[in-house]
């Protein structure tokens, strides 16, 4: 039974609504296990066989299944018990996947990778109701749903006679990303435009440089005036201690201070209101 625990299909639901796969996954692992002919009229498997199958279906049953099923000991007769009860659900369920194949169209999904995907889920769910799908049936379905305005294109994908699904499924995902790489290419740089020269582009950004550094000095120019009128206010002394700038030519601090306008001292001629004579 540590074998038997392993097994992760899930058990079948008191519902029946997931019987078609369960009834497929409990074949192929009865096959796998080298017990299948357990579930077969006229089997003559031993009785530990039977005992072996017998566990494996109820280990994947329901528990309200189990208890409905709690005297039987013969796995084949559980096995048609549970076909009575749930096989008429595969004529439900294949009623609801024709519909769905029949609605089934390549033009209405944006990928086909999406497409391929709804596809093989629908002829899956057909195969386990019985029904008989052929790769012909699969590249007419493919072939009858493009776009219409890919109408050429799907005459083109014929004349190549595909004979598998498979091999026009694989044509259409390359041709997909092609197309993907395609667009990607013209968005970069559309027809017509030309790339920027790598000269142009270092004096572009050297030159965005320069603009940043004047913005800068700018701001620095900017500053030291500011600074440098609040410090006149306070007197010719800070003044030239702040700018670092004293007039060429005078050496006494009495010289330093007069103003050249109007003669009075600690304020210099071009900060005088003094009008010119």
């Amino acid at each position: 039974m540590s074998n038997l625990s392993k097994l992760e299909f899930v058990a079948l639901d008191i519902s029946g609504n997931n019987y078609p796969s369960w009834a497929f996954d409990t074949k192929t692992h009865l096959e796998a296990m080298s017990l299948g002919e357990t579930i077969i009229d006229g089997n003559k498997t031993s009785l530990q066989e039977k005992a072996k199958a017998m566990a494996f279906l109820r280990f994947h049953l329901h528990e309200d299944l189990k208890r409905e099923n709690s005297t039987v000991e013969d796995p084949l007769e559980l096995w048609k018990n549970i076909q009575e009860r749930f096989d008429h659900l595969k004529l439900v369920l294949l009623s609801k996947t024709r519909y769905k194949w029949v609605h089934l169209r390549l033009r209405d999904h944006k990928t086909v990778s999406e497409y391929n995907s709804a596809f093989l889920r629908i002829t899956s769910e057909l195969k386990l109701c019985g029904e008989k799908i052929t790769d012909e049936d699969m590249l007419e379905k493919t072939f009858s749903t493009f776009h219409a305005s890919n109408m050429l294109l799907s005459q083109q994908y014929r004349e190549r006679k595909f004979t598998k699904y498979s091999e026009l499924i694989s044509c259409l995902l390359v041709a997909e990303q092609n197309n993907k790489l395609l667009l990607q290419n013209h968005q970069a740089r559309p027809v017509g435009a030309s790339p920027l020269p790598e000269a142009n582009a270092a004096n572009y950004q050297s030159g965005r440089g320069r603009g940043r550094g004047r913005g800068r000095g700018r701001g620095r120019s900017n500053t030291w005036q500011r600074e440098s009128q609040n410090s006149k206010s306070s007197g010719g002394e800070s003044s030239r201690q702040n700018t670092g700038r004293p007039p060429r030519g005078r050496t006494s601090e009495s010289q330093n201070n007069i103003c050249y306008k109007c003669g009075m001292s600690n304020h210099w001629s071009r900060t005088c209101h003094t009008p010119k004579l």
